[in-house]
């Protein structure tokens, strides 16, 4: 056994971390190598006493967390209710860092695998994705327990942050993999960029972009029309050598709005002339379809789960869906995890912030293995 998670619900921060860290010392012993904390906002004003506590009875080797609005593990995600989950490993020596400037440290072992926590007040993705090297792996998610600057909790061993971003960087060899479900079906028909101008996309296929969008809401079948909470994005196609596309295929982002006297549309990207794009479908049922399966090859020891806080009771209609699937499609309990403001993993071989996905590092995979080049695996239609 190489991992263990624990969880408690009791509404006293003394006693929840008491029972967490019996928990995994029951199972894994004391001084492992690293550990990880997700505290719910009831806690969050004790995250540095629980952190303390941890560092001195359980002795890890290194200690990341962060506050989040709601957090999971086995199957269960605690939403609206006091929650402290506890991750610890085996994984032989890690570190830690705070990330000056945004950017990773420059001398990361090819083969590493970062977890990464940030606020998200004032964080700059694409500064710490040009920092990624093309053999590291790095995923994570924005704190969500506050909305306000300031106001959530990173903690890095025995410091307590409420900016900026902290990270711990897993060596290499511990069968590292990480997944990223972006939770939607294409729709109608792919179509060419031929006009932009900065995010507006001006015109599709020689088309206005706004005509575009009615033409596919009008084809969606009667079922599809009707579904409450469904929500059209925009998928930008990864590989352009492709001669279709289906889910998996894309880069998944906002439509976030149009005019109406130009028939503009704004996405929340910036693509070139000439680029791919088709619009996708995200409701329950799709997000559902595609976890189910971008996990369905993988079986794994441990994950780290970082899903949207737009996902959970709010998608699903019930609290612990991803938490459920994780579970039962990698055949371990050992899941841990939070609800993000914001997930971090690579789609199509690079890094991105996403919104509504379910991104995960799987520990102990029998799947496709340690390969920091290797794109996330992403699903196929059906």
């Amino acid at each position: 056994m190489r991992y263990a998670v624990a969880l408690s619900g009791h509404p006293d921060a003394a006693t929840a971390v008491g029972e967490v860290v019996g928990q995994v010392m029951d199972r894994l012993g004391s001084s492992p190598d690293v550990a990880m904390l997700f505290i719910s906002p009831s806690h969050l004003e004790r995250a540095a006493d629980i952190a303390g506590t941890v560092l001195k009875t359980l002795a890890p080797g290194h200690l990341l967390g962060c506050s989040a609005g709601a957090v999971l593990a086995q199957r269960q995600e605690v939403e609206q209710a006091p929650g402290l989950v506890l991750w610890v490993g085996r994984t032989g020596p890690a570190r830690v860092a705070r990330l000056e400037g945004g950017r990773l440290p420059v001398d990361l072992a090819a083969g590493s695998s970062v977890l990464l926590v940030a606020d998200p007040s004032g964080f700059d993705a694409d500064v710490l994705f040009d920092s990624i090297p093309p053999d590291v792996t790095v995923v994570g998610g924005l704190a969500s327990a506050a909305g306000r600057s300031g106001g959530n909790r990173l903690l890095l061993d025995d410091d307590v942050f409420s900016d900026g971003a902290v990270a711990m960087v897993l060596p290499p060899g511990l069968g590292a993999r990480p997944v990223v479900s972006q939770g939607c079906r294409p729709v109608g028909d792919p179509f060419v960029v031929t006009g932009m101008d900065g995010d507006l996309v001006l015109t599709l296929g020689g088309q206005p972009a706004l005509r575009r969008i009615r033409e596919v809401l009008a084809a969606l079948p009667e079922a599809d029309g009707k579904r409450p909470g469904i929500g059209l994005q925009v998928g930008i196609v990864i590989n352009e050598n492709r001669s279709t596309f289906g889910t998996g295929d894309f880069l998944v982002r906002g439509v976030l709005g149009a005019d109406r006297d130009s028939g503009a549309v704004a996405i929340d990207a910036r693509v070139e002339v000439g680029t791919t794009l088709q619009f996708q479908v995200r409701d329950a049922a799709s997000a559902s379809r595609d976890l189910a399966s971008t996990l369905r090859h993988h079986r794994a020891q441990s994950a780290l789960v970082f899903t949207c806080n737009g996902r959970g009771s709010h998608l699903f209609g019930h609290a612990g869906h991803d938490a459920g699937h994780f579970v039962d499609r990698l055949g371990t309990t050992d899941v841990a995890g939070m609800h993000s403001a914001g997930e971090i993993g690579p789609v199509g071989g690079r890094h991105h912030l996403h919104a509504f996905t379910a991104s995960a590092l799987l520990l102990g995979t029998d799947g496709p293995g340690d390969d920091p080049n290797a794109p996330a695996m992403v699903a196929e239609e059906g």
